[in-house]
């Protein structure tokens, strides 16, 4: 088998790398080593960044004989710059995108990978043939969560529900309020130890006045803890709760902007990851979860806060928990498996290579 050679321009390092940058591309690596593609970083910043600095990086894909350079959320002006001065040196160029449309990266490079399906559709029809969709890959397929039947109860047990997020929520979202029933776990980006109090005390007088005796609620409200996130915790939280929740305020797009809210154009990965765990999910309906959930089968969509209270009390019934688990982690493990996307993400190499 001959071997071919790739390249990445990344966003940020192999070392401490974003989650997008650990999917996308560390996860895959091993995948298109197997495939006889040989593989080299040939950027990564020491901080996070979308618009580095890439002086040098046509020199060293030219010496490192590669085919096709990724550019992962690499972007801008000097971005799009390299893309023809790669394109001059006879290499191929990727842009691998996860969370918005940027029409001048996709008309700069040879083919643009998204992660959704949606994503793709807002792209114009004369791009819509170098626009693919490589979903983000299950990273642990083998961690299953196993349930013990027993039922809801304030007192004796409460049910513990998972919330897990990129961001530092300062509210459950949708949800008028967290039953008695109901522990939330938020897993997100908090701080930890004292760091993290000094971050709550700083918040909160950012707050407007208003805004002030709610946030203080949320943080005093005993149902409701946050936790720091990390890789292998996340696992923990999804092992330990007995539901796996979603909520997501869905805003307007901003007066006179073309393009759609951010919440629109997230990805599946926080929802095929609960379900691929077992985990019965509710979850706002959104673009990428709506071709997933078959609505009261392998999961829930909620839109208001009374259906949240509607299908989180359906949930109190273990049978029903484990029964809508298991179809749940059937429904996604093959579909949206790390093999099954390396293998769309190996298809769009080939073919800008013209193989």
């Amino acid at each position: 088998m001959t071997s071919r050679c790739v390249g990445f321009v990344l966003c940020s390092s192999v070392q401490d790398p974003i989650p997008s940058t650990r999917i996308a591309v560390l996860n895959m690596l091993s995948y298109l080593r197997s495939a006889a593609w040989q593989t080299h970083i040939l950027f990564e910043p020491s901080i996070p960044s979308e618009t580095p600095d890439i002086t040098g990086v046509v020199e060293r894909a030219v010496a490192a004989r590669c085919e096709v350079v990724v550019f992962q959320k690499v972007r801008g002006a000097g971005a799009e710059a390299l893309a023809q001065h790669l394109r001059t040196a006879g290499i191929r160029t990727v842009y691998l995108v996860c969370d918005l449309v940027d029409i001048p990266m996709a008309t700069a490079t040879d083919a643009t990978v998204v992660v959704t399906d949606y994503l793709k559709s807002l792209y114009p029809s004369t791009l819509q043939d170098r626009i693919h969709s490589v979903h983000d890959g299950i990273e642990r397929p083998h961690a299953c969560k196993r349930f013990a039947s027993v039922e809801a109860n304030a007192q004796v047990r409460p049910l513990q529900a998972v919330l897990v997020t990129s961001s530092a929520l300062r509210s459950v979202p949708v949800l008028d309020q967290v039953p008695a029933w109901l522990r939330v776990r938020i897993v997100g980006r908090y701080a930890s130890g004292l760091k993290r109090w000094r971050e709550l005390y700083r918040e909160w007088l950012q707050q407007q006045p208003s805004a002030r005796l709610a946030y203080f609620r949320f943080l005093t409200d005993l149902r409701i803890s946050c936790v720091p996130w990390h890789p292998d915790l996340v696992y923990c939280e999804m092992q330990k709760a007995d539901i796996g929740i979603i909520p997501i305020d869905t805003y307007p797009a901003a007066q006179g902007s073309n393009l759609p809210p951010s919440w629109k154009v997230k990805s599946e990965n926080r929802l095929t990851m609960k379900m691929a765990m077992g985990l019965p999910v509710i979850a706002t309906p959104i673009p990428s979860y709506e071709p997933i959930i078959e609505h009261g089968v392998n999961g829930f969509f909620a839109r208001s806060a009374q259906d949240w209270q509607i299908c989180l009390k359906a949930l109190r019934d273990p049978d029903r928990r484990l029964e809508m688990g298991q179809a749940a982690r059937a429904s996604v493990i093959e579909k949206y498996s790390m093999d099954a996307q390396a293998a769309k993400f190996l298809a769009v190499l080939q073919a800008v290579c013209g193989l």
